[in-house]
C-alpha cells in the first residue's frame, strides 16, 4: 500500500499538462527520461494552472516498469518512475511495484548519473 510522508511540498505553474504522481522539472514540465527532476507532482494541471509538487521526504510515483524495493530510480517514459540504468538517480524505491502502479519513494536531489566505463 502506498503512503508517503512529505516534508516539502511547493507549487508551480505548469508549462505543459502535468500528470499527478510524475516527476516534474522546476520549469513546470514533466521531466524527461533520464533527466533530472525536481519533484514529484502531487495534482494534475494543465499548462497554466498552479500545481503541488513534493520536494523532500517520500511520495508516490507511476511506476513505468517493475521496480523492486531499495533499487535506485531514474526518470522513464512518460516522466514515470523506473529501475535507474544510466539516467540521474531521482529516487530510492521504498516497495514493489508492477508497471502502472504507485509507488512510494524517498526523493533524492541533486542525483548525478554514473560514471561510464570505471571501475
Amino acid at each position: 500500500m502506498s503512503q508517503k510522508t512529505s516534508i516539502l511540498t511547493l507549487s508551480l505553474v505548469a508549462a505543459a499538462s502535468i500528470s499527478a504522481d510524475t516527476f516534474v522539472t522546476l520549469a513546470g514540465e514533466p521531466a524527461a527520461a533520464g533527466e533530472a527532476a525536481i519533484g514529484i507532482a502531487i495534482a494534475p494541471a494543465a499548462a497554466g494552472e498552479y500545481f503541488p509538487y513534493d520536494v523532500l521526504g517520500t511520495s508516490t510515483a507511476k511506476a513505468g516498469a517493475a521496480i523492486t524495493k531499495g533499487q535506485n530510480l531514474e526518470v522513464g517514459a512518460g516522466a514515470t518512475a523506473v529501475p535507474q540504468t544510466a539516467g540521474v538517480v531521482v529516487a530510492i524505491a521504498l516497495e514493489d511495484a508492477e508497471a502502472d502502479e504507485t509507488v512510494e519513494v524517498l526523493l533524492i536531489q541533486g542525483g548525478t548519473a554514473p560514471a561510464s566505463g570505471g571501475a
